[in-house]
């Protein structure tokens, strides 16, 4: 008795499945890009925060469940080297042309750097060719 039991409730879980992804592939698939009528749902939303907390918060850098977006502080309470992350560094033509007993470490190192990925892509055109 206890195996009709199972067998049926196997029937049930299974036809509950199936409805379900028919149900879902019925759905009609993909939406068509285009079509009329509706709001899109790619449409951008108009922004809930005020000016101030926009200022003072750096919105969307919380990755905590529970946290909260980290505030904005002074520039002398971040690291000097943030500030030159973004500068401009030396190309490999640049490089190239300066006298390598000058150069600072870093840009030393930079040149050793991209010389050897240069000529790992030139070997590697070559065997590409043969």
């Amino acid at each position: 008795m206890a195996m009709n039991h199972i067998r049926s409730l196997r029937s049930v879980v299974i036809s509950k499945e199936v409805v379900g992804v028919r149900a879902f592939a019925a759905a009609g698939g993909k939406a068509k890009k285009g079509s009329k009528g509706g709001a899109s749902a790619d449409a951008p939303k108009a922004s809930s925060l005020s000016k101030e907390v926009k200022s003072s918060t750096t919105v969307g850098a919380n990755i905590l469940k529970d946290g909260t977006d980290p505030k904005v502080m002074a520039d002398s309470d971040y690291p000097d080297w943030l500030w030159h992350l973004l500068d401009k560094r030396p190309a490999l033509s640049e490089l190239r042309r300066k006298e390598k007993e000058s150069l600072p470490y870093e840009d030393l190192k930079r040149y050793f750097k991209l010389e050897t990925r240069a000529g790992i892509k030139e070997n590697n055109s070559i065997k590409a060719k043969n």
